[in-house]
């Protein structure tokens, strides 16, 4: 039942992603952030089962710490979504992570990107993207309101008419929203929901 989309904006990238922790028909929680920073200028919004999305994330995480430590200088936005892949793939053929995410970041030299990837390691730079029931619905309207020259109030209302219709029109839609933008300042958190 997670839920979560991105914007690619004109230099800066916004997410969104539910905070509902669930497991199969009972609520755990209503403040879940699943929007985990990687590190001062990229996020991953990963959805699917708690103990893959915590454990993947985290090996991820520390193995791109690790590189930054080894070499002097951190992996931009592409290098992590492409290693992020390449760790999804392997795993596949052993013990599968069962997690999708959307990888969002802000590198100096190229600007804002926006990176989808599901279990089966399929990666797809993308300018609008996200996972889960909700997305269905919000996939379609954010193509419509799309532009290349899209700034963060827009971005905002173009979340705002996604989450109205999810929560319109999808049965289980969840409670509570966040949202957040990824630009040359960093990471932070635009707007609650």
């Amino acid at each position: 039942m997670d839920f979560f989309v991105g914007i690619k904006g004109k230099d800066f990238v916004m997410v969104c992603s539910d905070t509902s922790a669930a497991q199969s028909i009972i609520s755990i929680k209503q403040d879940e952030d699943k929007i985990v920073p990687i590190d001062d200028h990229k996020v991953f919004c990963i959805a699917g089962e708690a103990g893959d999305r915590v454990n993947f994330s985290e090996y991820i995480i520390a193995n791109v710490k690790l590189y930054a430590l080894r070499n002097g200088t951190e992996l931009n936005t592409k290098s992590v979504a492409n290693y992020t892949r390449g760790e999804l793939a392997t795993a596949l053929r052993s013990s599968p992570y069962h997690c999708n995410l959307l990888l969002a970041g802000y590198d100096k030299e190229t600007g804002p990107a926006l990176y989808w990837l599901d279990y089966l390691a399929t990666l797809s730079k993308v300018n609008t993207g996200g996972t889960g029931y909700g997305s269905y619905f919000t996939m379609s309207l954010f193509d419509k309101m799309w532009n290349p020259e899209l700034t963060v109030d827009e971005a905002v209302a173009m979340m705002d008419a996604g989450i109205a219709e999810v929560k319109k029109r999808l049965v289980v839609a969840p409670p509570h929203y966040i949202m957040k933008v990824i630009d040359k300042d960093g990471i932070r958190v635009v707007k609650t929901v």
